[in-house]
């Protein structure tokens, strides 16, 4: 991913959430899992950093024929 700060100040810290689906054979949503990581900070006004992310399920909350899919991202800095 890759964070832009197109403000005036720097973003010194801050979180990055993911919504992640447990998705059934079918399509249905079974569920989500929420988890949360650091934000790359510090970044500077006017510059982008970028940084890759695991996210990772527990097995059990997925049984043979579904799948995972983070569908959902948000982050807060300050």
């Amino acid at each position: 991913m890759t964070f832009r700060n197109t403000g005036g100040s720097a973003a010194t810290s801050g979180t990055v959430g993911f919504a992640t689906h447990i998705i059934g054979l079918l399509g249905t949503d079974w569920g989500t899992v929420p988890s949360s990581q650091p934000l790359p900070a510090p970044i500077a006004a006017g510059t982008a950093r970028t940084r890759t992310y695991t996210v990772c399920v527990d097995s059990w909350r997925v049984p043979i024929g579904m799948r995972v899919d983070t569908r959902e991202v948000t982050a807060t800095w300050r």
